[in-house]
């Protein structure tokens, strides 16, 4: 069994991701993606009510503790690049309330912290930490973050072993779609060169990759706007699918296979 965390900034769709991926297989016929547990099977149902309807997602609760929070085990199978490949997955997200934490400069509470280490028991085989933006401002609170983080893998002894994958989400938005076919140097080197070189000196190049990923993906090759409209109402901003005929989401496999190879 392969177990992946995700962690990541306030609204880097986090959920929506793991979501996305619940449903991947409607959409896609080179894979299968089959929820094997209840969590999984509720994340996949909600899939239609949330990309297509506006539904909204309970936010990620950061007081809960770590084994309060839902792992969903999913079995993924499938070809790729002519290789056939198979996961059994156990997945969790985390509130964007612990990165957030992590970027300050005061000491961490203990259910925070506590967060944190469940990242890094040693039955986790990666982490996939999602960030969303990507003005150079960002730049230095993605590279705080990442340097406890970092400093707490190397505590707990994971810093030679826990593959790390950054992930910036959300590449449908035109600014970034270009880069998403070489993140590492279109993305992160461009935009997030110190979070990137923090990392490269704390983590093995063989436990660090690079990815971009989208749930909503874009309207077509010839069409490269975003499949998805903000709407605003009441409880914040939230993101739909703008055609769900056309939906195709990029590239969410990547990071879960590389994160999770056994």
């Amino acid at each position: 069994m392969s177990v992946v965390r995700v962690l990541g900034s306030r609204a880097a769709g986090k959920t929506t991701y793991l979501t996305a991926l619940a449903s991947f297989a409607k959409k896609q016929a080179n894979f299968s993606v089959t929820p094997i547990n209840d969590e999984a099977k509720k994340l996949a149902n909600w899939a239609e009510n949330i990309l297509e309807q506006g539904g909204r997602l309970t936010p990620t609760d950061a007081e809960k503790s770590p084994n309060e929070l839902p792992s969903y085990l999913f079995l993924i199978e499938g070809k790729q690049r002519f290789q056939k490949q198979r996961i059994d997955l156990s997945i969790r997200d985390y509130s964007g309330e612990i990165f957030e934490k992590m970027a300050q400069d005061s000491m961490l509470d203990q259910k925070t912290q506590s967060h944190i280490n469940s990242c890094l028991n040693k039955d986790i085989t990666g982490c996939l930490i999602m960030l969303t933006a990507w003005e150079k401002s960002e730049d230095n609170k993605y590279r705080k973050a990442l340097d406890y983080f970092t400093r707490t893998m190397e505590i707990r002894k994971r810093d030679q072993n826990l593959r790390l994958a950054l992930v910036m989400g959300k590449c449908e938005r035109g600014e970034i779609w270009p880069g998403r076919i070489e993140p590492e140097t279109d993305l992160f080197d461009l935009y997030l060169p110190s979070t990137k070189k923090l990392l490269e000196a704390r983590i093995p190049s063989k436990n660090l990759g690079f990815f971009a990923v989208s749930a909503f993906g874009v309207l077509g090759k010839n069409d490269p706007r975003p499949n998805r409209i903000d709407e605003y109402g009441k409880e914040g901003t939230h993101a739909v699918l703008r055609d769900p005929e056309l939906w195709q989401p990029y590239n969410l496999l990547a990071p879960i296979f590389w994160a999770g190879r056994l």
